[in-house]
């Protein structure tokens, strides 16, 4: 198992380092200057060349990836453009702000959506199964940000029993998640984020285990006299390894945010930074989010990789 470990990470090192280079080649290649939000416009020529030797961007573009890939491995992912803070300060406060919501939405859907799976794929055709696939298709389909809005409509604005946006009472400086007071802010966002994941994970677990039902070893459990409970355990162990994949994208989802939402609640994580750094051309922050963030994704498929070798001694053999 530590061999397997072993090689699982030495794979995983190429492509985080072309991640690194997808990352800071990708924001060069959207229109508009990255130093236009702190030079005024009657900026003359010195001032310009003096700011960008500053930030480095007078240097040929293979040169600022060395420069910038070295400092990113002790940690420095340079300073925002619009906030003159350390960009890793930024990233690592809105990751938290996700994490926080992830930490709740992650066993919502995880559990719920696993759960409607199992129970359609094994009464395949029956009225629980059109049900529940009816019900996660609604679920992938419905806009996440649109059903974020009709939330806070319905739970904000009418009802008036939960807040529309904003982390905590005091902010996200003072939030606490202990107290009901700040709490309740993440009440609609983590609804809404889990939405998505729940629908995905339920289709997948129901094609999952549908497809496992129709195969020969069931009939044989069943021939031998083993209980329906014990054969459905069998079947769903046999349909975690493919369902466990999904759930580790949608876990990289979840904890990358997502735009849309964050920004219809205002809530300061990860999405609501990007939509911020893509709006002010600030680079730096928009280099670390994202390079932080697929980070998280290949962390989270090699975790995946060696929770499904664990589970079905199969893979470890490929």
């Amino acid at each position: 198992m530590i061999n397997l470990f072993i090689g699982r990470v030495f794979y995983a090192l190429p492509i985080a380092f072309g991640v690194s280079i997808v990352c800071f080649s990708l924001v060069y290649l959207a229109p508009g200057d990255p130093l236009q939000t702190i030079l005024p416009s009657d900026a003359s020529a010195e001032t310009i060349a003096l700011v960008k030797a500053a930030y480095g961007f007078d240097q040929p573009l293979p040169i600022q990836f060395l420069k910038w890939l070295g400092r990113v491995l002790v940690g420095d992912f340079g300073q925002s453009i619009a906030t003159r803070r350390p960009v890793i300060l930024e990233v690592m406060g809105a990751l938290h702000n996700t994490a926080t919501l992830a930490l709740f939405a992650v066993p919502i859907a995880f559990s719920t959506g696993f759960t409607m799976g199992a129970i359609a794929g094994c009464f395949p055709g029956k009225w629980i199964d059109r049900l529940l696939t009816g019900t996660a298709v609604i679920g992938v389909s419905l806009p996440n940000y649109w059903f974020g809005i009709v939330l806070v409509i319905l739970f904000a604005v009418e009802a008036m029993v939960l807040p529309a946006t904003g982390m905590g009472a005091n902010g996200s400086d003072g939030f606490c998640i202990l107290r009901w007071a700040d709490a309740r802010f993440m009440v609609l966002p983590v609804i809404t984020l889990s939405m998505v994941p729940i629908g995905i994970i339920a289709r997948t677990t129901r094609a999952a285990v549908a497809e496992v039902m129709n195969q020969d070893f069931v009939i044989t459990l069943r021939a031998k006299g083993l209980s329906e409970p014990a054969v459905i355990r069998h079947v769903l162990k046999n349909a975690l390894p493919q369902v466990l994949a999904v759930m580790g994208l949608q876990f990289g989802y979840l904890m990358g945010g997502s735009i849309l939402v964050e920004t219809v609640f205002t809530w300061p994580g990860s999405g609501f930074l990007l939509s911020k750094a893509i709006i002010n051309r600030d680079v730096p922050v928009l280099q670390g989010t994202i390079l932080l963030l697929a980070l998280v994704f290949v962390a989270t498929n090699l975790l995946v990789d060696l929770l499904q070798s664990l589970i079905d001694p199969r893979i470890r053999r490929t």
